[in-house]
């Protein structure tokens, strides 16, 4: 067929499940990722000529990344350890120009019992992951590279009863949605934040871990404690504090979906439900409130 042409293409291996367990005698640490690997470069024949020749096997991208995990020290590290995926695709490979490195790292909490940390028995509590993109770009040769870096944490699910407010907002013939002084404000918290970062040598000496955690506390001190007009004002406030601290980083984007509890009509039982006398909430999951936004340092004035 004439006039068209392949405009851009990467293929690679997707749900990649990997759980390493660290061993420190009788004392074990406990890791579970899901790994997606996606490759750019000279496959153009793949699709256009059915030619296979330099396709590197999905299946071979697989048991590449749990050889990897054998003998790597920074799988607990999943920025670091998306960079010695992404690495050795491209200094491996010499068609390959671009690797693109996403992982998602689940919750597994040390069990307490009777008082004491347990050595070996881990608890999900939680949804919540731990999510970085690592893309490596070949420049020149296999060392001539360059590195993009992406982490953030996503599905953390916040809920307060009380500091939430929302009113002065535009009226029309449409609106119907009463203001209030005073409402539950519950969403699930998406973060993602962008590195200053582009020579992948310094990439050992980002406290990832430090940074991470950080982020997450201000995010859940902001949102417990910021006395919330909007969830836009809560938002930028969360976004605009973890900038200041980092300067590390060059942007950070939240995405905060309200989960709304409207106060159940208990008038109409001649009970009292409103106002100071509101206890009685139900859940809504849908239709529901998604308030984005990416807040950005400036760029200083040449």
């Amino acid at each position: 067929m004439s006039g068209v042409f392949l405009k851009e293409q990467s293929y690679g291996k997707d749900q990649v499940r990997l759980v390493k367990v660290m061993r420190t005698g009788k004392w074990h640490e406990i890791v579970e990722l899901t790994i997606r690997v996606l490759l750019e470069g000279d496959f153009a024949d793949s699709y256009t000529k059915a030619d296979n020749s330099l396709i590197v096997a999905t299946d071979t991208m697989k048991n590449t990344i749990y050889i990897l995990a054998k003998q790597s020290s920074n799988v607990n590290r999943i920025e670091v350890f998306a960079t010695e995926i992404g690495q050795h695709f491209i200094s491996t490979y010499s068609h390959v120009s671009k690797a693109n490195v996403w992982i998602s790292k689940h919750k597994w909490t040390r069990m307490l019992v009777n008082g004491k940390l347990h050595d070996h028995s881990f608890l999900r509590d939680g949804e919540e992951t731990r999510n970085t993109k690592v893309v490596i770009t070949k420049k020149g040769g296999p060392n001539d590279v360059t590195i993009e870096i992406k982490s953030g944490l996503k599905d953390m699910l916040v809920l307060k009863t009380t500091g939430s407010a929302f009113y002065g907002f535009l009226r029309d013939k449409y609106t119907t949605l009463q203001e209030t002084n005073d409402r539950i404000f519950s969403t699930s918290v998406d973060a993602t934040w962008t590195y200053n970062i582009s020579n992948i040598s310094l990439v050992s000496q980002i406290p990832f871990d430090d940074i991470f955690d950080s982020i997450r506390q201000i995010t859940l001190d902001t949102f417990a404690t910021h006395n919330s007009p909007s969830v836009q004002a809560t938002l930028y406030l969360m976004a605009k504090i973890a900038l200041e601290k980092f300067q590390q980083l060059s942007s950070i984007h939240y995405e905060l979906p309200n989960k709304h509890y409207f106060t159940y009509d208990l008038d109409r039982f001649g009970l009292k439900n409103t106002g100071k006398d509101t206890d009685i909430y139900y859940p809504v999951a849908d239709p529901a409130g998604l308030i984005t936004a990416t807040i950005a340092r400036t760029k200083p004035k040449l």
